[in-house]
């Protein structure tokens, strides 16, 4: 089946030529001029992806990204024409799962999108794991704490999946990147500090007295939950 791309932008001509560019890689596309129209689409239609730009009317893509995020684990691109660094991480910080800043070559957009689906894809094994009030369900890609749906994005329940995949091991800034493939991550220096501080608040882990997350100063980040 062919997935679905949900484009949230205000520039129609951009909106067509991806659209049309899409096409060539078998991507349906949906796309929206008004974030509000956006927000609508996603009450009864369920997208593979979005592409959402921070340029909008009425509200910025930052605040419709927030929106998106209460209630929904799509994944989520953002564009746009400033590419300040701070815009990068305030993106990430409010749950997004890549950043490509505008004017930008139609084929690396689709680049991106192919391995944020094949990593949710990959992420998808046979196994259920509990560490006590928390479980992971690597059938359904969702994580719950105390029966509470915790909405990660892909990109956090990548960081940790691996930490789980690898009990009673130090994971370091590069090595957490190197294992999260096909991402750019040259442009995000404090990219894996915000996603472990996101993933750290979802899961209520106090850093000074953890119970799934430890920081290893000067070292990295080891996981110590108890599979139960």
């Amino acid at each position: 089946m062919n997935k679905k791309i949900l484009i949230i932008d205000d520039d129609e001509k951009l909106n067509r030529l991806l659209t049309d560019y899409f096409a060539n890689y078998n991507f349906n596309v949906d796309s929206v001029l008004h974030p509000a129209d956006g927000l609508e689409y996603l009450k009864t239609k369920t997208p593979d992806i979005i592409i959402l730009d921070i340029m909008l009317p009425d509200i910025n893509g930052f605040d419709v990204c927030k929106k998106i995020r209460k209630k929904y684990s799509v994944p989520i691109i953002m564009l746009t024409a400033r590419g300040e660094v701070a815009d990068r991480i305030v993106g990430l910080e409010l749950g997004a799962d890549d950043y490509l800043p505008k004017p930008f070559e139609p084929r690396e957009l689709v680049t991106r999108i192919q391995v944020i689906l094949r990593r949710n894809k990959e992420s998808v094994v046979q196994d259920i794991r509990n560490y006590g009030n928390l479980k992971i369900d690597f059938i359904k890609h969702t994580v719950s704490l105390e029966n509470n749906n915790l909405n990660l994005t892909s990109m956090e329940f990548e960081i940790l999946k691996i930490f789980v995949n690898n009990p009673g091991r130090v994971f370091n800034r590069d090595q957490i990147m190197n294992n999260i493939k096909g991402i750019d991550w040259s442009a995000y220096d404090r990219s894996i500090d915000v996603l472990i501080s996101r993933l750290r608040q979802k899961l209520n882990d106090d850093p000074k007295d953890p119970k799934f997350i430890k920081t290893i100063w000067g070292s990295g980040y080891l996981f110590i939950g108890n599979e139960t």
